[in-house]
């Protein structure tokens, strides 16, 4: 049987590249998805688009499968170690990698303001994209609206709240207060851009971790997920919650929406 120890000292020397999350699915099983598929949504779109840009594209992995997708795709990028995961993945493809800065967090006093002096500016003209899509990456929705053609689209699908109420749970810790969800003010910050919410859909899916040591790589690549958080600070936490058999697999839920907009014009 695998110790504790042991457990704890395979996840810190697992690696992480990009938005690989291939380890990490090894070790947990996803039972039950989310009632909608973001990549079956972007795909249907880039089909019948001539310009596709992905916002915080990670590590390159998911655009990649996008198949068909328009000749002209580009991709940004605000994390500079994945910048060079990306290319090195989509540069062959024809996809060019764009270094930019990443917008502020759409939950942020910041976001909800209307200075154009934020952070999140996009190195392209305008209406230059018929299709933008992002996954779990934040958004400036003035931009996303300037970068769009008339009549484009933007696909996003969100972290939402009570995402991690399980691992705050499982550290002892007490949940923080928050809101059920955010998707009204992110509807808000794109109506507010001008553009059309045409789709909306909210679910969670549910995903069970194998062992203690899965947690612990989850909270070592997720890190902004419990700030609190170190190994050194709740490791006898964690190794009795590791030993406690009846825990495992242990179930975590994972709230998500998708937002569909789009700008009017022809």
């Amino acid at each position: 049987m695998v110790t504790f120890d042991e457990l704890v000292a395979e996840a810190q020397a697992a690696p992480f590249t990009g938005w690989d999350f291939s380890w990490l699915d090894a070790r947990t099983s996803l039972t039950q998805d989310l009632p909608w598929s973001y990549t079956a949504e972007v795909r249907r779109r880039a089909a019948a688009a001539a310009s596709l840009l992905d916002l915080g594209t990670g590590g390159g992995e998911r655009l990649a499968s996008i198949r068909p997708r328009p000749a002209r795709t580009v991709a940004t990028e605000s994390w500079p170690p994945n910048v060079t995961v990306a290319a090195s993945r989509l540069r062959p493809l024809g996809i060019p990698v764009v270094h930019c800065d990443g917008a502020p967090n759409n939950m942020s006093a910041e976001a909800a303001a209307a200075s154009p002096g934020r952070a999140g500016l996009l190195p392209f003209g305008d209406g230059v994209f018929d299709l933008v899509i992002n996954k779990h990456e934040s958004f400036r929705g003035d931009e996303v609206a300037r970068v769009l053609a008339p009549g484009g689209t933007f696909v996003t699908q969100q972290v939402d709240y009570h995402s991690y109420d399980e691992l705050y749970q499982l550290l002892g810790l007490d949940l923080p207060p928050q809101p059920d969800t955010w998707l009204p003010l992110a509807a808000s910050q794109l109506t507010a851009a001008g553009l059309t919410i045409v789709t909306t859909a909210a679910g969670q899916a549910r995903r069970h971790f194998d062992h203690i040591g899965a947690v612990i790589y989850y909270l070592k690549i997720v890190d902004w997920a419990v700030p609190e958080y170190s190994l050194d600070a709740f490791l006898p936490r964690l190794r009795e919650a590791g030993q406690t058999t009846d825990m495992w697999p242990w179930p975590m839920h994972e709230p998500r929406f998708l937002v569909v907009a789009v700008k009017p014009g022809a």
